[in-house]
């Protein structure tokens, strides 16, 4: 596997499926030693066991990252196995569909818990590494809903939108510390969880969803791997506090 001048430790959460196992496999591409960190511990460590098959050093992780706890716990596994943090990507996150005014205080209170205070616990929980090695890469997976709000997705969007904002916060107070942090928020993204929301009528077919955007074509859990793996990379030293979109062209 090719390898980076310095390989790096790297927690992935929500690394098991979708766009997050995708990165997990490009940031091992690039010769990090991935920890694969998701709700599903089975998963994670499928997830590991196919990084370590074709080479790359991985652990798997069951994390509910929305339980500090359960997240520092996540973290202290990661060190004594693998060694201190220094890549962190976010990319757990529950969503869904639901009219506003049917939104209950219980499912808004989930969505913060998970997509916002889950950022936060997988930032914080790291980020003393970063500065003791001055050196560092946060990048948050946020979302076009963030940028632009999304009918029906009332929750989602702020949680998402929060995503933005705290992600720009950290990144004016670590640049300093060699820490940067960036979020890419995708728009259509071929996953499981869109083809699920599909299935469940709550956003059209896929020939649909290709008019709204310009490259014609939805994108793929690569298209944002790639984004992220840069952003993890000594190239992307100097691109921090940014919001940086792989989608096609559908948010400008």
């Amino acid at each position: 596997m090719p390898s980076t001048t310095t390989p790096r430790v790297a927690v992935v959460t929500g690394g098991a499926s979708g766009i997050g196992l995708a990165i997990a496999h490009h940031l091992a591409d690039q010769g990090h030693a991935v920890a694969v960190l998701d709700i599903d511990g089975a998963a994670a460590d499928a997830a590991a066991a196919a990084i370590a098959g074709r080479g790359g050093r991985a652990l798997g992780v069951a994390v509910d990252v929305a339980d500090r706890s359960s997240v520092e716990s996540a973290y202290s596994r990661v060190r004594a196995e693998l060694g201190p943090i220094e890549i962190v990507v976010t990319s757990a996150a529950v969503s869904g569909f639901v009219a506003f005014e049917e939104i209950t205080v219980e499912r808004w209170q989930r969505l913060i818990d998970v997509n916002l205070t889950g950022t936060f616990h997988s930032i914080q929980a790291a980020i003393g590494d970063m500065v003791a090695a001055g050196w560092g890469r946060i990048v948050t997976l946020s979302s076009a809903a963030g940028q632009n709000g999304v009918a029906r997705q009332g929750d989602y969007s702020a949680t998402k939108g929060g995503v933005i904002a705290l992600t720009k916060a950290v990144a004016q107070e670590f640049a300093a510390r060699g820490i940067t942090a960036n979020t890419v928020p995708p728009f259509a993204v071929d996953t499981p969880m869109l083809r699920a929301e599909q299935e469940a009528g709550n956003l059209p077919l896929a020939k649909y969803l290709e008019r709204a955007i310009p490259a014609g074509r939805l994108g793929t859990v690569d298209d944002i791997a790639a984004v992220c793996a840069f952003l993890c990379s000594e190239a992307a030293g100097y691109i921090t506090g940014q919001v940086i979109a792989a989608n096609g062209g559908a948010v400008v």
